[in-house]
């Protein structure tokens, strides 16, 4: 099976900044997954022309199970907060997503810890560093019947602080894993490939760069299984849309 993660900048092209609704749809169709996490997704935002871009991407990719969860409800700059899982359908959020060609079992929504006070960051072409807060983090959980067999798909968009990223990775797998069933981990984990592995106890089995897009430089996305589960190659797409390439991967699972 094909399994992929990719952070999708709200639909974006990050060049000129601008959603492209119609090179969304085409880049989902050229990743064609079996099973799909996607980060930084929006649902009925201004910026991405109020649209539902996991219904989108669900419809390109033949997907007959998905779901989106909520980290921020309302919009940029006005009434954005942090999402409970309360609010109603037609709200605008911004989150994750993941997709399934295959029934979905069950689903379950994790919601991570944010660092309750703001650090100091330093950016590039800032002489100086800006005092930034973290926005509140959420995960996916899926039980997929694949032709295989059951397997647990997670999907998450962690911190970009460091340290707090590796103990959100470390909770996230300590309260989901099973050591004796098939489990994927995908998402932007926001770290590298060495952390996200000794934190996860997790293999890994993608290794690309990532980000940026144009010429990568970092492995930011990540596609990390326990379990009865081997990979069969890998690569990362550049896509019409989105700062990162997607990372995709070719699963089995052990008879």
């Amino acid at each position: 099976m094909r399994v992929a993660t990719f952070n999708i900048l709200n639909g974006r092209v990050p060049t000129d900044q601008h959603v492209d609704l119609e090179g969304f749809r085409r880049a989902i169709r050229e990743i064609d997954a079996d099973v799909l996490a996607l980060q930084e997704v929006d649902r009925n935002q201004h910026r991405s022309d109020h649209a539902d871009l996991t219904a989108i991407a669900a419809e390109a990719m033949g997907a007959q199970e998905h779901q989106f969860v909520a980290a921020l409800a309302g919009s940029p700059g006005s009434t954005w907060m942090a999402a409970t899982g309360e609010e109603q359908p037609d709200t605008a959020a911004y989150g994750i997503a993941l997709l399934s060609r295959y029934r979905v079992q069950g689903w379950q929504v994790v919601r991570l810890a944010s660092l309750p006070f703001p650090v100091p960051m330093r950016f590039q072409g800032s002489r100086v560093p800006e005092l930034v807060r973290d926005e509140p983090r959420v995960a996916v959980v899926a039980a997929v019947e694949t032709p295989h067999g059951c397997v647990t798909f997670v999907n998450t968009h962690l911190s970009f602080i460091d340290r707090w990223n590796g103990r959100q990775l470390r909770h996230l797998v300590t309260s989901l894993a099973d050591e004796s069933g098939a489990f994927v981990l995908m998402g932007d984990l926001n770290m590298g490939p060495e952390p996200a592995a000794r934190i996860s106890g997790l293999r890994p089995v993608a290794s690309q760069l990532t980000f940026p897009a144009e010429a990568p430089t970092q492995q930011l996305d990540h596609i990390l299984v326990g379990g009865p589960i081997r990979g069969g190659g890998d690569t990362a797409l550049a896509l019409p849309v989105s700062d990162h390439r997607a990372l995709v991967a070719e699963l089995s699972l052990d008879e």
